[in-house]
């Protein structure tokens, strides 16, 4: 008999969800999947009792006790981005987004395991403050400058001979180097500053941290942005890689010093054997690398979920 209840919250279609779901259903686990998708079909009601929140979450034709959720694996899109919202109406709109808010806050306050609350991810919308952070527990971040002075740029450039330059927000970018051509633009940034950075030689190492559990995998590949070499006309390959134990602490401690009870750490190693760290994700897209070294990301996920 299943004896735990985890909630998955997202699109189920979506790899880190299903492949999650997966592993779930090879513990003890009842597993119950929130379908983002299908929100027209879904209620969750629920209050303060005694300082505890209590209440149900109604799917389809079913209901489920919010207390017997043990843990929950929450990995939302925005719903405006739902399919399902193009052409609605502004009630089915206003009925989407007070469910969405009402999951929200019940995550925050629920005793339950939850993988990540959202509270708890708003430090990427920050790369500066993420970056100090992660300085204080002992991990090296590469030379950095977040200007909107064109001349600080081309300084920045001349002092470290090459850079790449990317969001600041957590809004996924496209890393890029800098180049001669981008001079010619430069005058652009008067309006929104933007982060470069030293770029650095050596390789990518991503480090998945559960708990306490790190899986580190190594990244090759011929483009700067590792996510996109393809795309250009590159090529990346991942394996699995061990790093020290000193490195495995720091990661760690980063993460739960973010409060993260899932990361995924971006690391580079360089040539002359120093370990920089460029940024901590709160919602990691951990199935790519899972599916490139059938490293078993999702299995210590599920496992952590259920312990």
């Amino acid at each position: 008999m299943k004896t735990k209840m985890v909630l998955l919250c997202g699109i189920p279609s979506e790899s880190p969800i299903s492949k999650v779901k997966d592993a779930l259903m090879e513990t003890d686990a009842q597993v119950v999947v929130f379908n983002q998708r299908h929100f027209e079909n879904t209620e969750i009601d629920w209050k303060f009792v005694n300082g505890v929140p209590r209440g149900k979450l109604y799917m389809s034709n079913c209901s489920y006790d919010l207390s017997s959720f043990k843990s929950v694996y929450s990995r939302f899109m925005s719903e405006n981005n739902l399919p399902e919202m193009e052409g609605k109406d502004e009630k089915t709109k206003a009925k989407c987004k007070m469910l969405h808010e009402s999951l929200f806050e019940w995550l925050e306050v629920t005793n339950a395991k939850v993988v990540n609350r959202h509270s708890n991810m708003y430090s990427n919308s920050s790369k500066p403050y993420q970056a100090q952070i992660i300085k204080r527990y002992g991990l090296k971040t590469p030379p950095t400058l977040i200007t909107n002075n064109p001349k600080a740029v081309l300084d920045f450039n001349a002092t470290h001979k090459s850079i790449i330059f990317k969001s600041i927000s957590g809004i996924r970018s496209i890393v890029k180097e800098f180049d001669p051509t981008d001079t010619e633009r430069l005058n652009k940034i008067k309006y929104c500053p933007v982060q470069f950075q030293a770029r650095l030689s050596g390789f990518d190492v991503r480090v998945h941290v559960i708990g306490k559990e790190v899986i580190a995998t190594k990244i090759l590949t011929t483009g700067v942005d590792y996510r996109y070499a393809r795309k250009d006309g590159g090529e990346t390959e991942l394996e699995p890689f061990e790093i020290s134990d000193a490195i495995k602490k720091a990661c760690v401690n980063v993460s739960a010093a973010l409060k993260l009870d899932f990361s995924g750490i971006d690391l580079r190693f360089t040539n002359n054997g120093d370990v920089y760290c460029f940024e901590v994700n709160p919602m990691p897209g951990y199935s790519y690398y899972e599916s490139n070294t059938g490293q078993k990301i999702s299995k210590v996920l599920a496992e952590y979920l259920v312990a």
